[in-house]
C-alpha cells in the first residue's frame, strides 16, 4: 500500500496514535506500506506549531526537521501537475492546502490517510480514514 498522510494524519502517527483507527495504525506499522508526505503538511505543521494549536519541545522547525529524519516517509513532489490538479480536481473543499493534498494523492497514485469528511467523502481519490 502507498499512503499519503494528511498533515493531522502525520501530526497524530508522531504525537497521538491512540486517534489513529485500528486500520490505519496497522497500515501505518506494516513493513508493506510506503508511507509519503507532501511539503504542504510540513508547512501546515509549522503553522500549527507557531499558532500553539499543539506544543512541542524546542523550536518548531527543530522539532519537524528532527521527526522528518527520524520518520521512514518519503517526498510526495510537489509538481507542475500537482499545481494544475489542485485547481481542476472535483471536490468540495475549498482549503487550499486540501486541495493540494488530494492533488497530490491523485497524481502521484497514492491512497489519502485522512480524518477530513470532505476528503473522505470524494469519488477522484483513494481514502482511508485516519
Amino acid at each position: 500500500m502507498r499512503l499519503l498522510l494528511d498533515t493531522h494524519a502525520w501530526i497524530w502517527t508522531l504525537t497521538d496514535r491512540e486517534r489513529l483507527s485500528t486500520q490505519a495504525a496497522e497500515a501505518i506499522e506494516d513493513p508493506g506500506t510506503q508511507l509519503w508526505l507532501s511539503p504542504v503538511s510540513v508547512w501546515e505543521a509549522l503553522l500549527l506549531l507557531q499558532r500553539g494549536r499543539f506544543g512541542v519541545d524546542g523550536e518548531p522547525e527543530d522539532w519537524v526537521r528532527a521527526r522528518l529524519r527520524g520518520f521512514p516517509i518519503q517526498d510526495a513532489p510537489l509538481t507542475r501537475e500537482v499545481a494544475i490538479a489542485s485547481r481542476t480536481i472535483d471536490l468540495e473543499h475549498e482549503d487550499p492546502a486540501d486541495r493540494f493534498i488530494a492533488a497530490s494523492a491523485m497524481v502521484h497514485d497514492l491512497t489519502l490517510l485522512t480524518a477530513d469528511s470532505l476528503l473522505l467523502s470524494s469519488d477522484v481519490i483513494r481514502t482511508m480514514a485516519a
